[in-house]
């Protein structure tokens, strides 16, 4: 396969995982398959498709997951690299736009008036809980950017953009080791056995909760928090990868686990599109995807627009 098949398949692939789950966020296990029981059918009982909307979404309408991905994909050609004061305040425009979603702590973050290399640690320092998946949820298009770089290149990037929002470590090593999957997939190596040598370069603080994780023998019944947590979501995601054989079953498996399911759809899809490319999404979830970006002039994003964007942050 094509690199450039893997590099906007790991874009549109996350973009249309956020779109699929949105719907289904803090809902139950199985309300996906329950909704639409034949895969590849796409339709349920009520005639409507799997792109179905609900919950404040539009039909194929990406959230603030793919929104911010998007605002991190633009300033990094824009800024000839990355310009952490740009993406921040790029960030702070959105926040103001009055996005439909946004995290709490995200929003905090964003608009407590601070400075840009202030505001996340700030926020830290004062809940002492910042290890949310919200800087894991838009690391797709930073992840097909840095991937040329090599491992501590892209895994040092990832830890940097996370730090803009999340205060917490914990945030900063989930989004690299994502960083890290998508480049080796991006090479057609063998990402997933690659797990231990990745965990090695984890903060030795972090690492055991990674680890545990990410083991072979884990499975979201499992989990010890709730998948809103960057360490769950990405053991869910990479779970939902090994345990089947298609970006469309990854990705279903995903959002079947209920629970913060735009996110780890997310997850799951870029690491699912940098896997099996962009051929393997299906046309039906690709058709109606569509990112608005708020504190853009109204712009909205299709799959043309994103598929451009992903061979420009490729080269």
């Amino acid at each position: 396969m094509k690199r450039i098949q893997r590099v906007t398949g790991t874009v549109v692939g996350s973009a249309v995982g956020d779109a699929l789950g949105a719907p289904f966020e803090f809902g139950p296990r199985g309300a996906f398959s329950t909704r639409f029981p034949v895969p590849g059918d796409g339709v349920s009982a009520g005639g409507a498709g799997e792109m179905c909307g609900g919950g404040g979404w539009d039909p194929g309408e990406a959230t603030d997951d793919t929104q911010m991905a998007v605002l991190v994909a633009e300033s990094l050609p824009q800024r000839g690299g990355l310009d952490l004061p740009d993406i921040f305040g790029r960030f702070q425009r959105w926040a103001a736009s009055d996005p439909k979603d946004i995290g709490l702590q995200t929003e905090d973050v964003l608009t407590n008036g601070m400075a840009w290399d202030m505001a996340a640690a700030i926020h830290f320092q004062v809940n002492l809980r910042a290890a949310g998946n919200g800087s894991l949820m838009r690391a797709s298009t930073s992840a097909v950017h840095f991937a040329g770089a090599g491992r501590a290149a892209t895994m040092d990037a990832a830890r940097r953009i996370a730090a803009l929002t999340h205060g917490d470590r914990a945030a900063w090593e989930g989004t690299a080791i994502f960083h890290e999957l998508v480049r080796l997939t991006l090479e057609g190596e063998d990402a997933l056995g690659a797990l231990p040598e990745i965990l090695d370069l984890v903060d030795p603080d972090h690492r055991p909760r990674y680890a545990t994780v990410l083991d072979p023998g884990w499975d979201p019944d499992r989990a010890t928090e709730f998948n809103g947590a960057v360490w769950p979501c990405l053991g869910s995601a990479v779970w939902a990868l090994r345990t089947t054989t298609s970006f469309e079953s990854a990705v279903r498996a995903a959002v079947d686990l209920g629970g913060d399911t735009d996110t780890v759809a997310a997850v799951t899809g870029g690491l699912a599109g940098a896997r099996y490319g962009l051929d393997a999404i299906p046309a039906r979830w690709t058709a109606p995807l569509h990112v608005p970006l708020p504190g853009s002039g109204g712009r909205v994003l299709l799959l043309p627009d994103l598929v451009d964007l992903a061979r420009r942050l490729g080269r």
